[in-house]
């Protein structure tokens, strides 16, 4: 949902002036074709979330070039969702979705290749990425020392007095420019300058700024290992790159190692059910789920909406399901592998995110016991 702003200018060059305020993705896909002929781009202008699942299953790799921990981890729960299993629980090539993923902080980037339940995905190592810097509420509302106390107070205090109920969109502008505004009126009764429009990006969104000469290094490494994977030219990185350019010029590879027990690329959590669960039960159970913790669940089998929260028009389509047992609503298998996305908490913080679970029924009588090709 990113439009471009002037500040875009100095470390993009596919952007003119003439291009502030609209579609990042329109604007370069343009570019891209007018430069390269034969090429066909069709750019998507909306929340990656709001697409369906299936619509990234007709890509052969997904590169990534997003800007927050939560976007990552959201493509990359979606990627390995299409990941399948044998019987001994090794991953079955043909399901692999590649991902490449690239980011730069200043000097410093990185690039990797993630191969799903061969290579560590994005979640078995999110330790790589440090804590967010957080600010005692109590500073931000009685002793503001900085610009970007007064910040955080429009965005994390004041927004909720005045918007009560109104979840703030760091991709909606004009939420934005209230927030500016609301941290310029806080900076002033307490003296403090420096609050600026793009600081307030910055600190909102936790902007690090960005330099064409790495963004143009770490992009290369991304698009050769791309360039590898389609075409098998080379073996592919293995499977982390680092790059600093802060004093002189290091690059690293390290190879990490994949954790066997990741709720995203591995099989799937286990979760034994009676046969008379309702749908209903089900996704109540996952509120509680011990390492899941799912609120507002949608529910899929084998590409089949069984319940979807949204949006309207779905939600009341699939209502009906919810006092079924999800045994019938799965054909009375008594081993399967069902899809679930909803939002996780995680380090009091709220994500949307997709679950793979293996759910099993006990104490069914006249059921044959299939193991799907799905590898449950």
């Amino acid at each position: 949902m990113d439009r471009i702003e002037v500040t875009n200018l100095n470390r993009q060059f596919l952007f003119r002036l003439e291009d502030v305020g609209k579609p990042k993705a329109e604007v370069a896909a343009k570019r891209v074709m007018e430069r390269v002929s034969g090429v066909n781009i069709l750019p998507h202008f909306c929340r990656i979330e709001d697409k369906e699942i299936e619509f990234y299953n007709d890509f052969h790799i997904i590169a990534l070039g997003l800007d927050s921990i939560e976007a990552r981890s959201y493509i990359n729960s979606v990627a390995c969702s299409f990941l399948e299993y044998d019987s001994d629980d090794n991953p079955l090539e043909e399901t692999i979705k590649p991902m490449v993923d690239g980011g730069t902080e200043g000097f410093k980037g990185h690039a990797r290749v993630i191969l799903p339940g061969v290579t560590p995905c994005f979640e078995c190592t999110i330790w790589l990425f440090p804590p967010q810097v957080k600010f005692p509420l109590c500073t931000l509302a009685e002793t503001p020392r900085t610009a970007a106390h007064c910040i955080e107070y429009a965005h994390l205090i004041k927004w909720d007095e005045v918007h009560s109920g109104k979840a703030f969109d760091p991709d909606d502008s004009e939420h934005m420019k209230w927030v500016y505004s609301e941290a310029l009126k806080r900076a002033e009764l307490f003296g403090i300058p420096g609050v600026t429009y793009s600081l307030t990006q910055g600190v909102v969104k936790n902007i690090i700024p960005a330099i064409a000469s790495t963004n143009a290094i770490i992009s290369a490494a991304c698009a050769l290992e791309t360039l590898k994977i389609v075409s098998g030219c080379s073996k592919t990185l293995s499977n982390y790159l680092t790059y600093n350019g802060a004093e002189g010029l290091h690059t690293k590879v390290t190879e990490f190692v994949k954790d066997k027990d990741c709720l995203v690329c591995g099989p799937g959590v286990l979760i034994e059910l009676d046969s008379s669960i309702t749908l209903q039960k089900f996704i109540d159970l996952l509120e509680d789920y011990p390492k899941l913790l799912l609120s507002k669940a949608s529910v899929t089998h084998r590409g089949k909406n069984l319940y979807m929260q949204a949006p309207p028009v779905l939600e009341e389509m699939t209502r009906s399901n919810l006092g079924v047992p999800l045994f019938d609503l799965m054909g009375k298998v008594l081993k399967d592998v069902v899809h679930v996305t909803g939002v996780a908490s995680k380090n009091d913080k709220k994500t949307s995110c997709l679950r793979k679970l293996r759910v099993a029924f006990k104490g069914v009588d006249g059921v044959t016991d299939m193991d799907t090709a799905s590898g449950a």
